[in-house]
C-alpha cells in the first residue's frame, strides 16, 4: 500500500516538534508498505525558515513543499502560511504516483482540502485525522473573531469531515464533535508514546551539569510556548516558589511567546525559572531523564478538556510524575494511572503548590512516575497504537470509496 500524508508541521525525530506521524510511517515502512510525506520547509514550532535534513529512510520519501515563512509573526501571516503549503502541496502531490490511501490532517484546516483533491484525482482513498477542533478551538481561545470567517471555516469543517472516507481523532475526547457535524463516528487513534525511546532509570546528569541543574528538583515543561499553553502561569507558580530555590522550573521549546515569556521572567526577577532552547524529539528522552516531574499545561478553556497532549505520553514514558494543569480526558488518564498531581488550570497557587508537593517527598514523585510508565504501556505505547492505525488503513484500502468531487 502506498500513503500519501500531507501534513505541513511534520516533525522527523531529528527535528523539535510532534513525531506522532513521523513514528506511524516508519512502523507502515516496516511493515512493507510505502509512505510519501509532503511537509513544509519551515519549522512550525521554531518558525525557522529550514527544517532539518531528513536522513534517507527505506519504504519513506520526504519531500518539501514551498511555505509563506513569516507564519509566527500574527494570525494573519500564519494564514498565508497555511494557504501557501495548500497550493505548493497540491502541485508536488500531483506528480506521486500509485497512491492508495490520501493522509489528511489537521491543523492546519486547509491542507485537509488538498489532500482531498488529490485523492479524487488519484482515485485513492481519503484519511482525515482530527488533531485539534479546529475552528472550535481558535474561537474558544480568541484569535478568531470574526463572525463570517467562523461560519466559513465551519463550513470547510463539515465539508472535510462529510467527504473523508474515513475519519480519524487523536483523542476520545473529540468524537462527540466529530460525529455531530460528520454524521458518523470517527475512528480513535491516540497520542501516545514510544516506549522503547525512553528509560525511566536514566538520570540525565549530563544533561543537569550542561544546564546548572545539579541538586535541584527539576520541573519541566517540554513543548510549545505559544498562546494555549499558558505559560505566564508557570512564571506566576515560580514566584509563589522564591522560597523554595531547590525547585527548579525549566521551559524548554520554542513559539511565539517565548520573547514576551523572557521578558515577563526578567521583570519578576525569578532565578527559579530556565529557558532552554527546542530539542530534536531523538534527544528528548535525555532531557526528561533530568527531569523530577514534567509540567503539561493548557488555557482553562472548556475545549480544552477534550485533548490529549503529547507531552503527558512522554512524560509518562520517561517514568516521570505529572505536574497537570489541564482537566478533562489527559485527568482521567493521569488519575487512572495514578500519575502524578492535578492543578486547577489557570491557578498559578495551585501549580506552585503540586510542584512543591511532588518536591516535598521524592519517593512518592517517583512511584507515580513509574505507576505512569506501566500505565502507558499497557494503553498507549506507540507500536500497539501503530498496529491499529495499520490495520485502520488496510480496512480503508479494501472498502469501497464513499465519497465523490
Amino acid at each position: 500500500m502506498h500513503i500519501l500524508l500531507i501534513h505541513q508541521a511534520f516533525a522527523a525525530l531529528n527535528e523539535p516538534g510532534g513525531t506522532r506521524h513521523h513514528e506511524l510511517a516508519r512502523h507502515l515502512a516496516g511493515r512493507g508498505h510505502r509512505v510519501t510525506i509532503i511537509a513544509s520547509p519551515v519549522s512550525y514550532l521554531t518558525g525557522g525558515a529550514e527544517a532539518a535534513a531528513v536522513a534517507e529512510e527505506a519504504g519513506i520519501i520526504h519531500l518539501r513543499a514551498r511555505t509563506y515563512s513569516a507564519h509566527h509573526k500574527s494570525f494573519a501571516h500564519r494564514v498565508l502560511a497555511f494557504l501557501s503549503f495548500m497550493v505548493s502541496s497540491f502541485f508536488i502531490g500531483l506528480g506521486v504516483q500509485e497512491v492508495d490511501v490520501v493522509w489528511g490532517t489537521s491543523p492546519p484546516i486547509f491542507q485537509g482540502i488538498t489532500a482531498w483533491l488529490l485523492a479524487r484525482l488519484k482515485g485513492a482513498r481519503f484519511l482525515f485525522e482530527v488533531r485539534d477542533l479546529w475552528p472550535a478551538f481558535a474561537v474558544a481561545v480568541g484569535v478568531l473573531k470574526n463572525p463570517l470567517l467562523i461560519r466559513a471555516a465551519e463550513g470547510l469543517e463539515r465539508f472535510l469531515y462529510r467527504r473523508a472516507d474515513r475519519l480519524m481523532v487523536n483523542s476520545p475526547g473529540f468524537v462527540s464533535h466529530v460525529a455531530a457535524r460528520a454524521g458518523r463516528e470517527p475512528a480513535v487513534i491516540p497520542n501516545g508514546a514510544d516506549v522503547s525511546m525512553f528509560d525511566p532509570a536514566a538520570d540525565g546528569a549530563a544533561f543537569r551539569v550542561a544546564h546548572g541543574l545539579e541538586d535541584k528538583f527539576v520541573a519541566l515543561y517540554a513543548g510549545a510556548h505559544g498562546l494555549s499553553n499558558d505559560l505566564g502561569v508557570v512564571l506566576n507558580a515560580a514566584r509563589r516558589l522564591a522560597d523554595a530555590p531547590y525547585i527548579a522550573i525549566v521551559l524548554l521549546g520554542d513559539g511565539k511567546e517565548k520573547p514576551v515569556l523572557i521578558a515577563a521572567a526578567q521583570a519578576m526577577r525569578l532565578t527559579n525559572v530556565h529557558f532552554l532552547p527546542p530539542v530534536p524529539k531523538e534527544a528528548m528522552p535525555e532531557a526528561l531523564a533530568a527531569a523530577d516531574c514534567g509540567i503539561a499545561i493548557l488555557k482553562p478553556i472548556e475545549m480544552y478538556k477534550t485533548t490529549y497532549p503529547n507531552k503527558v505520553f512522554d512524560y509518562m514514558a520517561a517514568g516521570r510524575p505529572l505536574a497537570l494543569a489541564i482537566d478533562g480526558v489527559s485527568r482521567d488518564v493521569m488519575e487512572a494511572a495514578g500519575a502524578g498531581l492535578f492543578a486547577q488550570p489557570g491557578d498559578p497557587a495551585a501549580l506552585a503548590a503540586a510542584l512543591r508537593q511532588l518536591a516535598a517527598d521524592p519517593t512518592a514523585a517517583r512511584h507515580m512516575g513509574l505507576a505512569g510508565r506501566a500505565y502507558l504501556e499497557a494503553h498507549f505505547d506507540r507500536a500497539a497504537l501503530a498496529q491499529e492505525f495499520e490495520n485502520l488503513l488496510l480496512e480503508l484500502q479494501m472498502g469501497k470509496q464513499v465519497n465523490t468531487l
